[in-house]
């Protein structure tokens, strides 16, 4: 699930340089630059290639620090495999504390006699992608990092030794205690969340409600201005069955939950049109007409970005009190070890990672400011003045 292409420049970069953030940082100093911490994945699949790709040119360094959580040891037998790669300068420490802005940090959080198979999906390879994962969680919580980069997981694996999550998606959730959160896919031509994540296909018709369509959309409309700046964006959503039901006689479902969603969505002053059917929309191109889609479950919506996007796409978990990204391959185990992976979705992670962040910043300074336009009693009254109507 991953295309050959094994070029390294540093394309999609963001549309912004990224600017000043919170921690560590005094309020005058405008320059410093983000930290984005990045987790190795699965070690036996392409996520170190990848990450290498794209940390490959050092210009990537003007622009943000990266962190990389996993270990040293692994990093310099992937860059081995790799060619036309020049000098990466490393920093190998033990704690985010200790990065150098202007090199590739690695925080070694794994034991110096780990072991890899490329190619293999192995109970060492998952406890360490957990161990990685959980190493970067309670940094970003911290403020040693700005935003969260995750690379490639073996779910399967994963679970079987006792992670708990279906991804890394229902594991944010659950790690940040936030009530609901959306899956959306980025590009930038197209942007497509769902209504159910990884779930049997069986299980989505019956987990789709005309609440949890209406909780996506309002998710998606806060994250498409707050995040992306669209100040009005317009949601597409689909239907479910094939035809949209073609009036009852395929299913249900859209006149009596996803139309009445919509609805619900246009009273709360969300632009949401729909359903529609996906085939039509996605073959006539009618999704360039929305600033982003709902589809109802997993692959509805993430087939045809794929085909659409995919070595631009990057997964973005909205709803998190933290800024996520992942590329949107998997391990591609098949390439593992044998510079064949692209680098350029896991690059557009790192960039869409910086834009969101400097985007929500923006936003919220926006938000306050108009508070405070709209509260000028408080301003007056600091000063014994009054309001005159």
């Amino acid at each position: 699930n991953q295309r050959t292409n094994p070029s390294i420049n540093p394309k999609n970069k963001p549309k912004h340089k990224p600017q000043h953030g919170k921690h560590k940082t005094p309020k005058n100093n405008m320059a410093r630059k983000l930290i984005v911490g990045i987790t190795q994945g699965d070690g036996n699949g392409i996520g170190y290639e990848v990450i290498i790709k794209a940390l490959a040119d050092e210009r990537v360094l003007d622009m943000f620090t990266p962190v990389i959580y996993g270990s040293s040891k692994i990093f310099g037998f992937y860059k081995k495999q790799i060619h036309n790669i020049e000098q990466i300068n490393t920093n190998v420490i033990n704690s985010a504390k200790d990065i150098h802005s202007k090199r590739v940090n690695i925080v070694n959080c794994l034991p110096d006699n780990v072991f890899v198979e490329p190619g293999q999906p192995t109970s060492e390879s998952a406890k360490s992608a957990m161990t990685a994962l959980s190493r970067a969680i309670a940094d970003i919580k911290a403020g040693d990092i700005d935003v969260l980069v995750t690379a490639p997981i073996n779910k399967r694996a994963m679970v079987n030794e006792g992670f708990g999550y279906t991804g890394h998606t229902e594991y944010l959730e659950k790690e940040f205690g936030v009530d609901e959160i959306a899956m959306i896919m980025v590009s930038e031509s197209l942007k497509v969340g769902v209504v159910t994540g990884h779930i049997p296909l069986k299980d989505v018709a019956g987990s789709i409600s005309t609440e949890k369509i209406l909780s996506k959309l309002r998710i998606m409309k806060l994250s498409l201005q707050r995040d992306f700046g669209i100040d009005s964006p317009k949601i597409a959503v689909l239907g479910l069955n094939p035809h949209c039901g073609d009036g009852g006689l395929l299913g249900e479902e859209e006149q009596q939950i996803i139309l009445p969603a919509v609805q619900k969505a246009n009273e709360e002053g969300i632009l949401a049109f729909g359903p529609y059917s996906p085939d039509g929309f996605f073959g006539l191109g009618n999704y360039a007409k929305y600033d982003a889609v709902l589809a109802m479950y997993h692959d509805q919506g993430l087939a045809p970005f794929k085909a659409l996007a995919f070595e631009q796409g990057v997964n973005f978990t909205a709803g998190l009190p933290i800024v996520r990204t992942s590329p949107d391959h998997g391990t591609a185990y098949e390439m593992a070890g044998r510079d064949l992976a692209d680098p350029h979705s896991m690059m557009a992670s790192i960039y869409t990672a910086i834009d969101i962040y400097n985007s929500r910043e923006a936003y919220d300074r926006l938000v306050e400011g108009r508070m405070k336009v709209q509260m000028p009693d408080l301003e007056i009254k600091a000063r014994g003045g009054k309001i005159i109507e």
